[in-house]
């Protein structure tokens, strides 16, 4: 997730704000907080994880269109809000196809809505970037949409959310108190082999109880998901990292006390959910037991 979140460097003082690069204590309650609403929405109806995924996408769009006005490129924010609903609830109702035919329409329409603003450069730029705002965000999110609609949805989705969260607390806790080489310094100087290391232990342990728990599977498939999850995960986190060294950013925003913004949170688990999606229609193709 965010840069000083996951694989960090251990040093600094001793009080907990230097070492993990943020107030520990308000970042621990706010994600528990977090992961109980989404455990909980997950729990009763799937309607409610919906509604939780159309929120954080959209608050993640707008702290993006925030964020990008920094270099003078400007997102056509409706339309895109829009299409945040409409490819997010078309990939639950309609499928892959659904979601596919969605996301070309969003970028059509973003692309026409900001051309009729006006034309020249700016325009083709805003529109690009809306584009790519388009297939980081709803279309990425989609997946999870489609693993929601199998008839055991609930639990795919949990291992989902519960594999970004090992990924991210492994590698938080063996960076801190191991981290001594530097993974990618020159994207993110706090990220450390280290805490890699802490990210495969504890994700691949929660794929092998995960698989076998909720799907009665494999638990080597279960490591070898956990595996791949830490490696979309840090790659997502490089990604947004890249992107905010480019924007001369350290977060996206400030809505989610102790973590930074929403995009901060999200970063890993955009880039996780195709990924996961994919290796359970393959290891679970029936829809579960």
């Amino acid at each position: 997730m965010a840069e000083t979140a996951g694989t960090e460097i251990a040093g600094g003082g001793p009080s907990a704000t230097p070492r993990a690069g943020r107030d520990l204590p308000i970042a621990i309650g706010v994600g528990l907080g977090l992961l109980g609403v989404v455990v909980a929405s997950l729990a009763f109806r799937k309607e409610g994880f919906i509604l939780l995924a159309i929120l954080f996408c959209g608050a993640g769009m707008w702290e993006l269109a925030q964020a990008f006005t920094r270099r003078g490129i400007t997102l056509p924010l409706l339309p895109l809000l829009v299409g945040v609903v409409g490819i997010l609830v078309s990939a639950y109702a309609g499928g892959p196809e659904a979601l596919l035919v969605a996301f070309m329409l969003t970028s059509g329409g973003v692309v026409v809505w900001r051309v009729l603003d006006g034309a020249g450069a700016p325009a083709l730029r805003d529109a690009a970037a809306a584009i790519f705002a388009t297939a980081y965000l709803p279309f990425m999110g989609g997946f999870v949409m489609l693993m929601l609609a199998a008839p055991d949805g609930a639990r795919r989705v949990t291992l989902f959310v519960l594999l970004s969260v090992a990924s991210d607390t492994g590698g938080f806790i063996a960076g801190v108190l191991l981290g001594r080489h530097p993974l990618a310094p020159s994207v993110s100087p706090k990220k450390s082999w280290e805490g890699l290391g802490g990210s495969v232990v504890l994700a691949g342990a929660v794929g092998a109880v995960g698989m076998v728990w909720a799907f009665d599977g494999s638990p080597l498939v279960g490591i070898a998901l956990g595996l791949a999850a830490v490696l979309t995960s840090t790659l997502g986190d490089l990604a947004e990292s890249l992107l905010k060294r480019d924007l001369e950013l350290k977060d996206m925003g400030t809505l989610l006390p102790g973590h930074g913004g929403v995009l901060d949170r999200l970063d890993s688990m955009l880039l996780s959910a195709p990924l996961v999606y994919l290796v359970l229609l393959v290891a679970v193709p029936t829809g579960g037991v």
